[in-house]
């Protein structure tokens, strides 16, 4: 995720709030420290403009 973030300019406060979350839990997600909900799975692929499925399969070990 962290690739794909920083691929499209975005710090990880904007994509959190792009995505509705909370910035501590974008960085504890791009460090593997959480499991993700399938509801903010998506959220994060909207808010990168990827299928959710890019996230779970971009070959980066979930980071």
């Amino acid at each position: 995720m962290r690739g794909l973030r920083e691929v499209r300019g975005l710090s990880q406060e904007s994509l959190a709030e792009l995505a509705g979350l909370h910035r501590t839990y974008v960085g504890s997600v791009e460090r593997g420290e959480r499991n993700v909900s399938l509801v903010n799975i998506h959220r994060l692929a909207r808010a990168l403009n990827v299928a959710p499925a890019e996230l779970l399969l971009n070959g980066e070990g979930g980071s």
